[in-house]
């Protein structure tokens, strides 16, 4: 009698004690969950899981897989309310949405019916919230409120309280000095920048600005200084609208779940998952990009990776595309993802405790490349998932709830985009300091014209980083790095093939990102 074949036989006894006949396959599911424990942990498990199954009422006492899986969903997550998850993935198209009330001073759930061949005045509503939302938290910094006392300075040197303005104010004088006004940076007619605001545009001159850290990109907005002469803003200091605390922010959205989730309130306030994180120091999350499943060597580097954690398995694994470095016939990217769920149906330990998650790149079939993108369809990763049961199929970009963590994942060349398209390269500091700024000041991951970095307007929401979460995860094809930034740790897991098979494992529960290479054959 083999192993598996005893295991069934004591989950039979075991559930016939309770009044329960077990189907074959759903012992054999179970026995595989749990092969790779120790034999008292067997027990416990069997215990637990028939205790489960016993909880949820079943019309018949025959017990299918389906009552296996959500009672081993129940037993991971004993101690925690309904809505309480350690680990969770959020597709961007379940992000919620939500609009700034000016009257109201605070932000109020979005009630309009989101679509992906939206109306063009989508355009106009997405950029008219991020400007609203790059106001209030401007309007409330200690710089322009009226607790400013007499004597401080403020991040443009200035001494005193400054005034915020708009366009409007601009275009009713002839002349004004000290202005500062927060717009988007535009190109209104080739070679020609504006800053423009819901009330109007107004042209400016960048000849002599002095910029602050960060990379300034046409489509992100700015808080320029300077004076308005003639028609026109003579810029002396640019920099971007001031960070805050997500703390701070989340004061705003009152008790609504900002982040996404069944959970009606947020996770990141739960104390039963703050003492879960706590308690487990040894998880971490680890994340791949640049999976090459066409290619040999990738994915042998990744079935060594694979072996590896089986012995001491993580939360999650994160895969990010492309999935195949040449653009192939889209079927045969099938038989790739069949070959990757081969490797993975010999980890045991892995099928149990790891959940395997795959974030599309712009370059992955079947999607346009606009942001956010769809997951990779069921029709091409459907052998993976019947081999790895534990597959999630997410969007790019995608959020993660680790117990109170909340992670950003975007699998896009944003850090190459980003300089690329800069208007004034800095030549002090480092870029991964500079990068993290640009993405925090502007609450987005999308701080590009949409020319640069398209994307679909009734869904800017998903590519939202306000309030600030705990981890930002970036894909680019350029070395990988990490950083931080108001609290926030911003990294670039960099390409696995590209950098000699490095990646990026995260440990929640100190908040540290350890740096990790397959070692060369050789």
């Amino acid at each position: 009698m083999n192993e598996i074949t005893r295991l069934k036989s004591q989950i039979s006894s075991r559930f016939s004690i309770g009044g329960f006949q077990i189907r074959s396959e759903a012992s054999s599911y179970l026995a595989q969950q749990i092969q790779s424990l120790s034999e008292s942990e067997r027990k416990q498990w069997i215990t637990n899981v028939a205790n489960h199954v016993q909880s949820q009422n079943l019309a018949q006492p025959i017990v299918e897989r389906t009552h296996i899986e959500l009672a081993i969903k129940e037993a991971n997550n004993t101690g925690l309310d309904d809505a309480e998850s350690v680990f969770r993935v959020i597709g961007a198209f379940e992000v919620p949405s939500f609009v700034y009330s000016e009257e109201k001073k605070k932000f109020l759930p979005d009630t309009d019916k989101r679509h992906m061949l939206a109306a063009p005045i989508a355009k106009s509503n997405y950029l008219r919230e991020r400007y609203l939302l790059l106001w209030q938290k401007t309007w409330r910094h200690e710089m322009f409120s009226q607790r400013t006392t007499p004597g401080t300075t403020d991040v443009a040197g200035k001494k005193g309280k400054l005034t915020l303005r708009k366009v409007e104010n601009l275009l009713s004088t002839s002349k004004l000095n000290d202005v500062v006004l927060l717009g988007l940076l535009t190109q209104l007619t080739e070679g020609r920048f504006y800053l423009e605001d819901p009330t109007g545009s107004v042209p400016i001159d960048l000849s002599s600005t002095v910029y602050s850290a960060g990379l300034f990109c046409e489509g992100c907005f700015v808080l320029a200084y300077g004076k308005f002469r003639d028609g026109t803003l003579n810029i002396e200091e640019m920099g971007f609208p001031p960070p805050e605390l997500a703390s701070s922010s989340r004061a705003f959205f009152g008790s609504l779940n900002s982040w996404g989730g069944p959970s009606k309130a947020l996770l990141k306030y739960s104390r039963n998952l703050a003492e879960v994180e706590k308690a487990n120091v040894d998880h971490s999350l680890v994340f791949v990009s640049d999976c090459w499943l066409d290619s040999a060597e990738v994915l042998e580097k990744l079935k060594q990776l694979l072996k590896g954690y089986d012995d001491f398995p993580p939360v999650a694994i994160i895969l990010m595309g492309p999935f195949a470095k040449c653009k192939e016939n889209v079927y045969a990217l099938k038989g790739r993802f069949q070959a990757l769920g081969e490797v993975l149906a010999s980890c045991e330990k892995l099928k149990a405790q790891t959940d395997l998650v795959l974030v599309p790149s712009c370059d992955d079939p079947a999607a346009a490349n606009i942001l956010p993108r769809p997951p990779i369809p069921n029709a091409l990763a459907g052998e993976l998932s019947k081999r790895y049961p534990r597959t999630i199929l997410t969007t790019n970009p995608c959020r993660l709830q680790y117990c109170t963590q909340q992670i950003v994942v975007c699998r896009a060349d944003l850090v190459t985009k980003l300089c690329r398209n800069t208007i004034n390269f800095p030549k002090q500091g480092h870029l991964e300091e500079h990068f993290a700024r640009t993405l925090i000041n502007q609450g987005t991951l999308a701080p590009l014209h949409p020319i640069a970095f398209p994307t679909h307007w009734s869904y800017d929401a998903s590519l939202s980083l306000y309030p600030v979460p705990d981890l930002i995860v970036i894909g680019d094809p350029c070395q990988g790095f990490q950083t931080t930034e108001q609290e926030c740790t911003v990294m670039n897991v960099g390409s696995f093939p590209k950098s000699k098979f490095t990646f990026k494992v995260y440990y929640p529960s100190n908040r540290t990102v350890e740096d990790s290479q397959i070692p060369d054959d050789e």
